[in-house]
């Protein structure tokens, strides 16, 4: 697990790695300096909210299993007030874990043991999708009730202001887009991914849901259509 030394630079991304195993936490820690991260580790839930509640974070590792409050415990509660995003780390690899995980708002899941360098991947796609991107001008978009969705940067407003998606949520939203008003099957937004269930899709939908329905429970925008997939309702 060893990486060749960088120097790091002020805008190098800033990692949090929370894992009671302390070898873990120092093996994933060397190995992000040498891969150009800043990176800071701790042991606890309780311990992690001290560093969060003082610096500012890119993206969090965070194990499942610990002592005190658990990995989807404290996610939970950290989505309560932000959407830094997280990047999971368990030995359990079941369907059910990868709903929780899914269902509470983290980003990405990935069992032990793990490749160092798949873990590398995911953290780089996830820091580079939850980056904003520079406004662009004649950018398509689609539009639905105070909502904006751009295809090519990825970015869905309300109004003026982002509306934080996961990297899933964003790509289910652009393939919903695309073919605004038609059905969109489940396999079609499954895509082929570790989360490519029927099951998984439909919780990303609900959370969707959520942050674009004043009524989850009775959609407007984002609609269950016939064949059992779903459909976009645009203004246009």
């Amino acid at each position: 697990m060893s990486a060749p030394r960088r120097t790091l630079d002020d805008e190098a991304a800033h990692v949090l790695i929370v894992d009671d195993d302390r070898r873990i936490r120092d093996l994933l820690s060397t190995y992000l300096r040498g891969h150009g991260y800043r990176a800071t580790s701790a042991a606890s839930a309780e311990e992690a909210r001290v560093f969060l509640a003082h610096l500012a974070f890119e993206l969090i590792v965070l194990d499942v299993m610990m002592p005190g409050q658990n990995g989807f415990d404290f996610a939970a509660h950290l989505r309560k007030t932000s959407q830094v995003p997280i990047l999971m780390l368990t030995a359990r690899g079941d369907s059910d874990d990868r709903v929780r995980g899914l269902e509470i708002g983290v980003d990405d899941y990935l069992a032990k043991p793990f490749e160092p360098r798949e873990l590398l991947l995911r953290i780089g796609s996830i820091l580079r999708r939850a980056k904003p991107a520079p406004a662009k001008p004649n950018v398509a978009l689609v539009r639905f009730g105070p909502f904006s969705f751009s295809l090519e940067r990825g970015e869905l407003r309300a109004n003026d202001e982002v509306v934080r998606l996961t990297e899933r949520e964003r790509d289910i939203l652009r393939l919903l887009s695309e073919k605004s008003g038609e059905s969109v099957s489940r396999e079609a937004l499954s895509g082929s991914g570790a989360a490519a269930s029927e099951r998984t899709i439909d919780v990303q939908i609900n959370r969707l849901r959520r942050k674009i329905e004043h009524d989850p429970a009775n959609p407007v925008y984002l609609q269950t259509a016939r064949g059992a997939g779903y459909r976009l309702v645009t203004d246009g």
